[in-house]
């Protein structure tokens, strides 16, 4: 018997095509591939490594003469170390000190700039938020080199121009070296933080502004009782970059180094795990360093998101 053919396909239906479901599911991941292996790469496993070497000591025999070095567990005996180091703990103290006067100042000119240019009163919005912002595009280097020759007495129009009128002015000093820094800090990330803010005033809506105008409300009635509550998300954003970034300074003084003596190798953490590191030659030190600058940065990040939580919700 021959077999039987299968039935024809009715004229007009087109022919099933296979599901493609499979292709669709695994388009997501293939998307999100470059950013895991990068993720995984460069910040994962050197924060895995780090945590690894911290909890080792390299102990060499023959008194440094050709002995071979042996690496035992040593527990917290490294962070203890650490914590022991005074110029350490210090530079803690400093970069916080620091973070205390340089965040609020440069938010709050970020926040008045951003107000500024999204109001109708300022005339050439889109040159002054380029004028602004271009600080940013220099390198942090670069502008510490700049701000370095600004500051030096001999060379500086600045110090020159204040000594004309009577005004004696050391921005190098051991008391002001610390918020010359600071100053350069501002300088440069100010323009970065206006845009993020300004960008966020754009997404209120219009209709809120018709209103509060029908109502009597001025610009700067405006601005604190609208505006400011609602990018209060974008501010909490570049609060958390600023102390992220608080705590992580490290170009401009490493660069003003070699301008004034005042600024030592342990004046801020990451210059401390520099020295211990680099200089010292002690990676099992400098990690535990880096461990603990990695703690301190989650805790008052968690702090800083819990009371921004909490007085949003408190308003609401």
């Amino acid at each position: 018997m021959t077999p039987a053919k299968p039935a024809a396909r009715p004229s007009g239906i087109p022919p099933r095509r296979r599901s493609g479901r499979g292709g669709l599911r695994a388009a997501p991941y293939v998307f999100l591939a470059p950013f895991i292996i990068l993720f995984l790469v460069f910040i994962l496993l050197p924060i895995v490594l780090a945590l690894y070497t911290s909890f080792f000591q390299v102990k060499r025999s023959g008194l440094g003469f050709g002995g071979t070095g042996e690496k035992q567990f040593v527990w917290f005996d490294n962070y203890a170390q650490a914590f022991a180091d005074s110029a350490f703990i210090e530079s803690f103290g400093r970069v916080l000190l620091f973070g205390l006067v340089q965040v609020p100042v440069m938010l709050g000119i970020s926040l008045l700039l951003a107000l500024m240019f999204d109001s109708a009163v300022v005339r050439w919005k889109r040159f002054f938020q380029l004028s602004v912002f271009l600080p940013y595009a220099v390198p942090s280097v670069v502008a510490a080199l700049i701000w370095g020759f600004l500051y030096q007495p001999k060379v500086s129009p600045i110090v020159e121009g204040l000594a004309s009128i009577g005004i004696s002015a050391d921005f190098l000093s051991p008391d002001n070296v610390l918020w010359s820094l600071a100053n350069i800090s501002v300088w440069s990330v100010v323009g970065v933080n206006m845009i993020i803010l300004f960008s966020s005033l754009q997404t209120v809506p219009r209709e809120m502004y018709e209103a509060a105008r029908i109502d009597g409300a001025g610009e700067l009635r405006m601005a604190l009782q609208i505006k400011v509550p609602m990018i209060l998300p974008a501010l909490v954003l570049t609060t958390l970059f600023s102390i992220i970034g608080t705590l992580q300074l490290f170009n401009e003084p490493m660069t003003m180094r070699s301008v004034t003596s005042n600024i030592s190798g342990s004046y801020t953490p990451n210059m401390a795990v520099f020295s211990a590191t680099t200089l010292g030659g002690d990676i099992n030190i400098g990690s535990a360093m880096a461990i603990i600058i990695g703690l301190v940065t989650f805790v008052l990040s968690i702090v800083v998101s819990t009371m921004s939580n909490r007085k949003k919700g408190g308003t609401q």
